[in-house]
């Protein structure tokens, strides 16, 4: 492997992983960037990163960290990927159920504990013990009444179980009711109303609203609909490219219907006809299926981009996106959510878009070494997170070696310890350091990891050769012919 350094005549791509609390790492890591004044041309994310990409392409990125209320350092943590209302009432209700029903068994194992201190004050002191035994008897014929056992516990558990049927049925009816296409679905009608347990849609909201306030200033105009609000972010980006603050966008989802990536792209008109038009290295037919241009036909798709992006799979509801009538799927209504996996793709869109050396802002840290097992989470939330975060970590250093050749470089910024999972948004008890992590923390901590792993070292190095490496900084050198970017 050979030498190469770090060029700001490069078209440079800043790209962006992870979920959830990952997006607390992408501010402190777009703060860095640009308080030390790095080009970027071209921002692209998936997960949380879709975000993180989204507000930084509208000059928006200080909004992710400024003090008091950035999305990322307010004092209240953000609210996004909570447990659905539906799935917290079934739980209270199968608590309620669960503890009528094993009431009687821990009172009677506490009474039975109890006995031999009411025979030890019988054998010391005979008139207290025949009172003891006395009240014993009675409690032990109360938690044995007929009308405790047949009666009121049989009466509070079935008012329970019932109580969460019937709220399963609403929920499904509500959700029939509000649907804007009344598209088939196989399997029992309770799935259907159950759904998936972590919503998206607040994740949606927070970051639409964070947006809205910092264009609207001190403006008291509500938030347009998710139509309009495309519409105007497309409009905003296109029409300031090249002034500073602004940048490209390209965002990447999953198509469940159609088992394939989407990509959503807003590039500059220099960039925007090959990518949109040219034929890919596959020479695959059907790229149009696959494309969605912000800039173009699919303007009013930037809020669709952010829904799928933000609805983890297997534990948010997919986000639906009905496409335009003139796209190639002829105005269909399909499933779309994010895929953990994408790095790889990610990485080749970018290259795709001109991109000729990248900035790689990951959220969490990398393959482990030997004795750096940490302690197996027992929260289904959690256990989610450590699958998530497993298959990131994976998808990132297959994404690397894979797309080494198409870069002159590129440039990891990854954390040493990631002491939050991708839920843990009100923070979490971190082992290593043994006290308690906050999800503010986590962004001053990309903060210094940008500074240390590649502002320093790479953009400090100035006219120094430097020396590439496989690990942080990630800067692989690919063959000897990608081109320099123009002026």
């Amino acid at each position: 492997m050979s030498d190469a350094t770090y060029s700001t005549e490069r078209r440079t791509a800043l790209v962006l992983l992870g979920t959830g609390t990952a997006g607390a790492d992408h501010a402190g890591v777009i703060r860095a960037l640009t308080e030390a004044g790095v080009r970027i041309d071209l921002v692209a994310g998936r997960g949380i990163g879709a975000v993180s990409a989204f507000f930084a392409a509208a000059d928006a990125g200080a909004r992710l960290w400024e003090p008091p209320q950035g999305l990322w350092t307010a004092p209240r943590p953000p609210a996004i990927y909570r447990v659905r209302l539906l799935w917290r009432a079934l739980v209270a209700c199968a608590a309620v159920a669960a503890a009528a029903i094993a009431l009687p068994l821990v009172l009677g194992l506490g009474l039975a504990l109890l006995y031999p201190f009411v025979l030890i004050a019988q054998l010391v002191a005979p008139a207290t013990g025949a009172e003891m035994l006395s009240r014993y008897r009675e409690w032990i014929g109360l938690l044995f009444a007929p009308a405790l056992l047949s009666s009121l516990i049989p009466r509070v558990a079935t008012a329970a179980v019932l109580s969460g049927a019937l709220l399963t049925v609403g929920a499904w009816l509500f959700g029939w009711r509000r649907r804007t296409t009344r598209r088939r679905t196989r399997g029992a009608a309770l799935w259907d109303g159950l759904g998936l347990p972590l919503e998206s849609g607040t994740a949606v909201a927070w970051a639409l609203d964070g947006f809205w306030q910092f264009i609207r200033g001190a403006a008291t105009v509500g938030l347009p609909p998710a139509r309009e609000l495309s519409r105007r972010f497309a409009d905003l980006v296109q029409e300031s490219l090249g002034q500073p603050g602004y940048r490209e966008l390209l965002v990447t989802a999953h198509d469940l219907d159609a088992s394939r990536d989407l990509v959503f792209a807003l590039l500059a008109p220099a960039f925007r006809e090959s990518f949109h038009h040219g034929a890919d290295e596959e020479g695959r037919p059907d790229r149009a299926l696959e494309l969605v241009d912000l800039g173009g036909a699919g303007r009013d798709h930037v809020v669709d981009a952010l829904s799928a992006a933000l609805a983890v799979p297997g534990v948010c509801e997919p986000s639906r996106l009905t496409f335009a009538q003139e796209s190639g799927w002829r105005g269909e209504t399909h499933r779309v959510c994010d895929r953990p996996g994408a790095a790889t793709r990610l990485l080749e869109e970018v290259a795709a878009a001109g991109a000729t050396q990248v900035i790689l802002a990951t959220g969490g840290s990398g393959a482990a070494a030997p004795h750096g097992l940490r302690a197996a989470r027992v929260d289904p939330v959690g256990r989610v997170g450590e699958l998530v975060s497993s298959m990131e970590a994976a998808a990132v250093e297959e994404a690397v070696s894979a797309c080494a050749p198409r870069f002159w470089g590129i440039y990891r910024i990854a954390p040493d310890h990631v002491p939050l999972g991708p839920f843990d948004l009100a923070g979490a008890y971190d082992d290593r350091s043994d006290r308690p992590f906050r999800l503010a923390e986590l962004a001053e901590r990309g903060y210094e990891d940008a500074y240390r792993h590649f502002i320093e070292p790479v953009v400090g190095a100035g006219g120094e050769a430097i020396r590439t490496a496989a690990v942080t900084p990630t800067a692989v050198v690919p063959d000897d012919d990608l081109p320099l970017r123009a002026g």
